[in-house]
């Protein structure tokens, strides 16, 4: 299964890199989509399918916490998997970020694996 990949993130060099690492776990991608906000992101889930959105959280116009929260609040969206990355490691943000409806949360920096391991236990596929 090509999984289609949503990266949210207002740094252009840090999505850039997280379709690097995505590409090194070797996950079968069919398709990456970007958005530089949860604003822009939630706009084009309501056009395009994805099957997990990698999301950071400080952004401009919708931060990654608002985004996760209007995304939950979506009944067309609300089930699409959300793993955040992101620099912010603490444990108030990991649980805020799982209770509003992330399903995983990796921080930065991290290994291309922990990244597939993640993908894997969140979709149940395994490309190994």
């Amino acid at each position: 299964m090509a999984l289609n990949i949503l990266i949210v993130d207002d740094s252009p060099v840090m999505r850039t890199f997280l379709r690097k690492v995505v590409q090194l776990t070797g996950l079968a991608v069919g398709q990456f989509s970007e958005a530089g906000d949860g604003e822009a992101a939630l706009n084009l889930l309501r056009e395009r399918w994805m099957d997990l959105v990698l999301t950071d959280i400080n952004m401009p116009r919708m931060n990654g916490e608002e985004f996760v929260r209007q995304l939950g609040l979506d009944n067309m969206l609300r089930d699409i998997p959300v793993i955040v990355v992101s620099t912010d490691a603490s444990h108030d943000r990991i649980d805020r970020m799982i209770k509003l409806g992330a399903r995983g949360y990796i921080s930065k920096p991290f290994q291309p694996e922990t990244l597939r391991d993640e993908v894997e236990r969140i979709l149940g596929v395994c490309n190994g």
